[in-house]
């Protein structure tokens, strides 16, 4: 009657460590091919970082039972995760060696319902502009034929990272 799921993480102090010694651009890149290890809430929910270029993040799903709210569709809070996901990479992205960010902001617009028929979804973040102490960026979620299934806004503060 039951359903179980099970998953792994590397201890997250290792990408952590790495923040800000190389490009953001750089970083990322790491993670995208296994150098690093990703963060844990990607294993949690089972998403991965697809593409990666300055201004821009792609990340997946395959959306799953485990995703759902009580009335059968995946939950706003997997939406919200992706397209934070997305918009807060792409900024990361863009960020020269010792900087960083953080999501000061993320609104949302849900625009379909995701269930497990949906298929593969995808989350594509880009900045649309950047400044000394913020960023500004927009993803999408999209289906495989590329209709919308969610948009976000989010604004970014970056700031100098302490040196290690």
């Amino acid at each position: 009657m039951g359903r179980s799921r099970s998953y792994e993480w590397e201890d997250p102090a290792l990408s952590a460590a790495a923040v800000g010694q190389g490009t953001g651009l750089e970083f990322l890149r790491e993670i995208a091919a296994g150098r690093l290890p990703g963060p844990p809430v990607a294993a949690t929910l089972d998403f991965t970082l697809d593409e990666v270029e300055h201004g821009r993040a792609v990340f997946s799903l395959v959306p799953g039972e485990e995703h759902y709210n009580p009335i059968g569709s995946v939950h706003g809070g997997v939406y919200a995760t992706l397209l934070d996901s997305a918009a807060g990479c792409a900024v990361q992205s863009t960020l020269p060696p010792g900087m960083g960010y953080t999501s000061l902001d993320l609104t949302v617009k849900f625009l379909r319902p995701i269930t497990v028929d949906t298929g593969r979804i995808r989350s594509v973040g880009t900045v649309i502009s950047s400044g000394r102490r913020t960023a500004l960026a927009e993803a999408r979620l999209l289906d495989e034929a590329d209709r919308p299934l969610a948009h976000a806004t989010s604004t970014c503060m970056l700031f100098p990272l302490p040196a290690r």
